[in-house]
């Protein structure tokens, strides 16, 4: 079994280890209500090593997510709670202040948890709607006032709901903001990152204010009909990279996220590749290599929520200008 090197984020307890790699559960299908990830499936992550699970309201993988976890203490795959951390967020529905406490409270309920290690604002958008359907009516989007919202997280973190407090797709200028207020920094910011779209800027902001990246749709997302695309398996760049190292592009991939100094999430329910997107860390990239990497021409993917949008508004307007 991999042990996976781990990273140090501020929380309650002070400075506290998260796996650099964590396993990823949102599927197109949970999303839409279909169906959710088998608890089984995360129970064999636990088996060949993963220690971190990423979840979300928005995802309704929560209680599969739990369910794992009580499994896996009861084989005995783990000893003790505090060996698996667990992150989740606040959905756009519920970014009023007094929904946020309760809404954590909810995940909590699902996952049968008294505390997740990690909490995140999904997004920095309200969402009108007590059910996310696409597409989303424009008059549905607003802002957020970030000090009410972010004053609940800080509540959550207090009452000792969650260990650690962060954000979800956030730019350099809307944490800012919040670094402006807050009593309790954000530990972690989660975005879209990968050797396509390689967010130095906002990296480099986030390393200079103590805040870790986590990495996520770090292939792209590839086979997610929604919002995947397949540009970084089969960019040439990479392809190449791995034949000389007879690695997979996953893992260079991987690789290269985990050398960026960032945590990362990842997402698949085959076995064998959960193995192989765990066996990263024994080998390096060249500095040539690395230069290779840097010089891909960047592109973001269209992300989630704006590709579930009537039409963007001002409040959308405002994050694709932040995000180029």
């Amino acid at each position: 079994m991999v042990t996976i090197p781990v990273k140090m984020i501020i929380s309650s307890e002070g400075l506290r280890p998260v796996p650099v790699i964590a396993m990823g559960t949102a599927t197109e299908s949970s999303i839409a209500g279909v169906e959710a990830v088998a608890p089984s499936t995360l129970v064999k992550a636990i088996e060949v090593g993963y220690r971190h699970f990423d979840t979300a309201a928005l995802y309704r993988t929560e209680k599969s997510v739990g369910e794992a976890i009580a499994e896996a203490l009861r084989s005995g795959l783990v000893k003790s709670r505090s060996e698996i951390f667990v992150t989740t967020k606040l959905w756009c529905n519920s970014v009023d202040r007094h929904l946020v406490v309760p809404a954590l409270k909810q995940s909590l309920k699902n996952l049968g948890l008294e505390y997740v290690d990690l909490y995140l604002i999904h997004w920095p958008l309200k969402l009108i709607l007590d059910e996310f359907k696409a597409p989303i009516p424009n008059e549905c989007i607003a802002a957020i006032d970030m000090k009410a919202v972010w004053e609940g997280m800080e509540e959550c973190q207090n009452l000792g709901l969650t260990k650690s407090i962060g954000v979800s797709n956030f730019s350099s200028k809307k944490i800012q903001q919040i670094l402006s207020f807050a009593k309790i920094p954000p530990a972690v910011n989660q975005i879209e990152m990968n050797p396509q779209w390689q967010q130095k800027k906002l990296t480099n902001f986030c390393k200079a204010n103590n805040i870790l990246v986590t990495a996520y749709s770090p292939l792209g997302a590839i086979g997610n009909n929604t919002w995947g695309h397949n540009r970084v398996m089969e960019c040439d760049v990479l392809q190449d990279i791995a034949k000389s190292k007879g690695k997979t592009v996953a893992q260079i991939s991987l690789r290269w996220l985990y050398e960026q100094g960032v945590s990362i999430a990842v997402k698949s329910f085959n076995i064998e590749r959960m193995k192989q997107n765990l066996d990263i860390f024994d080998w390096s990239l060249t500095e040539e290599e690395l230069t290779k990497i840097d010089q891909i021409p960047q592109r973001r993917q269209i992300y989630l929520i704006g590709t579930m949008v009537t039409e963007h508004n001002d409040v959308m307007a405002e994050i694709d200008a932040e995000l180029d």
